[in-house]
């Protein structure tokens, strides 16, 4: 499935690292939702993109805007992985049924198992704002997430 800008963003309701279900529509008339689909806890990229949310988190988790990070990882390992580097946002667990959310964004890998780098900017009434997908090893650029949530 191809998304654009415009388009009523698909719903998700996800497990976070506390085991808490997070659903994507319960922020719609109240924030708009930075949601950041990643490969893999523990990997060296992954790590370091979500350090540099975690590192300027009030940019991407405030009054106005939500940070989701969405892997297919099962939510032990998210728990561990956020307790390890001390990230204090919603890690969203895909893991089953198997990368639904990131299949219904059009970023989720079959062959690998996994999501791709896919990041969707959703506006406070639930369309998607703005989007950039990645390609495997390429890491994202947190200015490109700023003006797209100043764009808003």
């Amino acid at each position: 499935m191809t998304l654009t800008v415009g388009d009523l963003a698909p719903d998700f309701t996800l497990k976070s690292q506390h085991g808490e279900a997070v659903s994507l529509s319960a922020f719609r008339g109240e924030r708009a939702v930075l949601v950041v689909f990643y490969p893999f806890a523990f990997s060296g990229t992954c790590t370091g993109e979500l350090c540099a949310l975690r590192d300027d988190l009030s940019a991407f988790q405030n009054d106005d805007v939500q940070l989701l990070a969405v892997s297919c990882d099962p939510v032990f390992s998210l728990k561990a992985w956020a307790a390890d580097q001390g990230y204090e946002f919603p890690l969203l667990s895909d893991f089953w049924p198997h990368g639904a959310a990131a299949t219904a964004y059009g970023v989720f890998d079959t062959d690998a198992g996994r999501a791709t780098r896919g990041t969707f900017l959703v506006d406070v009434e639930g369309k998607l704002a703005w989007s950039v997908v990645n390609g495997p090893g390429q890491a994202r650029d947190p200015d490109a997430y700023r003006k797209a949530i100043a764009a808003l």
